[in-house]
C-alpha cells in the first residue's frame, strides 16, 4: 500500500509541477514581449510614454514568478499531506 501511495504522490507532484511550469513559461514569454515592444517604442519619441508603461507592466509581472513558485510548493505540500493522511 505504501508503494502505491508514493507512486500516486509522484504522479500528482508531476501533474501539479507541470501546471505551474506552464504558467511560469507563459509568464516569462509575456514579460519578454512587454520588454521587447517597450524597447521598440523607445525608438520613437511619440511612443516613449507607452514604452515606459510596458516596462512597468513587465517589471510588475516579474513579481508573478516567485508567487507561482511559492504556490507550487504549497500545492505540492498539501497534496503530500493529504496523501499521507489517507494511509
Amino acid at each position: 500500500m505504501h508503494n502505491e501511495s508514493v507512486f500516486n504522490l509522484g504522479l500528482e507532484h508531476v501533474r501539479v509541477q507541470r501546471k505551474y511550469d506552464a504558467l511560469g513559461a507563459l509568464n516569462d514569454l509575456l514579460i519578454a514581449i512587454w520588454f521587447l515592444i517597450g524597447s521598440f517604442f523607445f525608438l520613437s519619441s511619440s511612443l516613449v510614454e507607452d514604452g515606459t508603461w510596458l516596462f512597468i507592466l513587465g517589471s510588475a509581472q516579474l513579481l508573478i514568478k516567485p508567487v507561482l513558485k511559492l504556490a507550487s510548493l504549497i500545492h505540492v505540500s498539501r497534496v503530500y499531506h493529504q496523501t499521507n493522511q489517507k494511509e
